[in-house]
């Protein structure tokens, strides 16, 4: 049993008690974030907020670039999707969940691409392309970043970035060195994938009533 607690976690040892402490509470919101957009609540923009702004801070104490500057572009596209949620369309209703025009798949090609290009260059300035976990960050941010806009426009695709992006943080937060927020990406897969499920029925169930 210590064998296996150890390996999950002997690596917090060295960590101070109010840094776990933080990512503890910054897993919390996560979560609730997840569900909370799931579940297609506006309260996925606080919580979201309060995660991410808990995450900038340590990931940059623990000099994780690439992670902070994911949680920090979270952080600005959490008050874009905050006001675009809350906009109303007509004078009843707020902006409803949609699948993707060809002009957002469009858009979604150059945020992607636009990513891994500041990424690169950012990598660079800063000299951290010191082992292969570099160039999986790059890719997850990419990922990452497509799915955020996708979220904050209400699209159904963001759950699919999601999902893909969840899948590679698992392996790759725990080969960091943060169990907990590999959990937290573990749970945020599954939630990922009801949240697609929920929301493509949701929007199926409105055409056939439409």
């Amino acid at each position: 049993m210590n064998q296996i607690f150890n390996f999950f976690f002997e690596q917090y040892a060295r960590y101070q008690t109010i840094d776990i402490t933080l990512e503890v509470i910054a897993v919390i919101f996560g979560f609730l974030s997840v569900w909370f957009s799931k579940q297609n609540n506006i309260l996925v923009f606080p919580t979201g907020l309060i995660s991410t702004s808990i995450f900038v801070y340590l990931l940059l104490k623990w000099g994780l670039l690439g992670d902070m500057m994911i949680n920090a572009y979270y952080f600005i596209m959490s008050i874009y999707g905050w006001y675009i949620w809350t906009r109303k369309v007509d004078a009843t209703h707020v902006t409803p969940i949609s699948f993707t025009t060809k002009k957002e798949r469009i858009v979604s090609v150059w945020i992607f691409f636009a990513t891994l290009l500041f990424v690169f260059i950012v990598y660079n300035v800063f000299n951290m392309w010191t082992s292969w976990v570099a160039y999986v960050d790059t890719l997850t941010t990419a990922i990452f970043f497509v799915g955020m806009w996708l979220m904050a426009r209400k699209k159904v695709e963001n759950w699919i970035f999601w999902i893909i992006g969840d899948l590679i943080s698992i392996p790759l937060y725990f080969y960091k060195g943060f169990t907990f927020t590999s959990l937290q990406y573990l749970g945020f897969t599954v939630i990922a994938i009801f949240g697609y499920l929920a929301w493509k029925k949701h929007l199926n169930n409105k055409t056939a009533t439409a």
